[in-house]
């Protein structure tokens, strides 16, 4: 019998967390920095599957151990950090004797609410990336990292006053300004592993379209594609706007327009029938996409195949 999984244990307060890690208790009930050198890992089995209840921003290293997030271990030899947003399930395997240096910053979404960082904050898609697309720091970045999060740490333990929350969030403002740049750095120096990736996207999209699903199933959705290829939505549609200039959504439309133009081109079949085949509610949708794709209608582009045919 297949042993059953543990629900995720929801830590929903920064003071909960610090009691949990057995620290002193936060100096802000919404905020707090963490060094990892103070804390004890988790050893309790029900707290091997956590749900943190606000965002989390760490950067690991020197790490001695064995960490497993998920089914992948981890390898926090040099800086590593990684991001996670509010009830994100996070499945960690750690042996005892683990030693791990590094800030984790807490920030509970109250923080932010009132700052445009409280809208914006969802923008940073690298909070929806798995374990696996963490972001591997230079010694150049690391030492910048660092020192902002030794800024934040400063604020943070200083006597509370009007200006303390204001100078905190400006700087975890240009804490994931740095990281957007950071991580647009990881996916231009792993150009050769994310052109096979984007190799493997094209192939599951051509294979996709020429089978029965698209007719059973209708169009593939980025999730669907995602989890084909080990990746986050996020992090795909991401790598591939850095590569191509396209998001996923926008390479799937292109395989559905070309698609389309075989069919046009080669049979019979009405616009509705085609869309219709490819999963769209309504007729209209499709024309509408596939002219902003190719400037002209779906029967437009039909009948142009049909004026170069020759006379028999």
């Amino acid at each position: 019998m297949k042993k059953a999984a543990h629900k995720p244990y929801i830590i929903n307060s920064t003071t909960e967390l610090h009691r949990l890690l057995d620290i002193a208790k936060p100096k802000h009930p919404l905020v707090s920095v963490i060094n990892f050198e103070e804390i004890k890992c988790f050893e309790e089995e029900t707290l091997r599957s956590v749900a943190y209840n606000f965002y989390c921003i760490a950067i690991k290293k020197n790490f001695e151990g064995k960490m497993k997030y998920g089914q992948q271990y981890y390898d926090f030899d040099e800086g590593v950090m990684t991001f996670f947003s509010p009830m994100q399930v996070v499945t960690t395997d750690i042996v005892p004797g683990l030693k791990l240096s590094g800030h984790w910053l807490v920030i509970h979404p109250d923080f932010i609410a009132n700052y445009g960082l409280g809208k914006n904050i969802k923008k940073y898609g690298y909070f929806s990336y798995s374990v696996s697309e963490a972001l591997h720091l230079s010694q150049d970045e690391e030492i910048s990292i660092t020192d902002i999060f030794k800024n934040i740490e400063k604020e943070y333990r200083s006597v509370i006053d009007h200006f303390s929350q204001d100078v905190i969030i400006s700087q975890i403002e240009l804490l994931l300004t740095y990281c957007n740049r950071y991580y647009n750095r990881q996916f231009i120096t792993r150009k050769k592993v994310n052109r096979d990736l984007l190799g493997a996207l094209e192939i599951l999209l051509s294979d996709y379209f020429e089978s029965e699903l698209i007719q059973q199933a209708g169009l593939p959705g980025v999730k669907y594609l995602s989890d084909k290829l080990n990746v986050s939505p996020n992090y795909l549609s991401d790598m591939l706007r850095n590569l191509t200039g396209m998001s996923t959504k926008q390479h799937i439309d292109n395989h559905l327009i070309e698609k389309a133009k075989q069919i046009l081109a080669t049979t019979n079949r009405s616009v509705s029938e085609i869309a219709y085949g490819f999963g769209f509610d309504y007729p209209q949708s499709f024309n509408k996409l596939f002219k902003n794709k190719t400037s002209v209608t779906p029967l437009a582009y039909r009948q142009s195949f049909e004026t170069q045919r020759p006379v028999t």
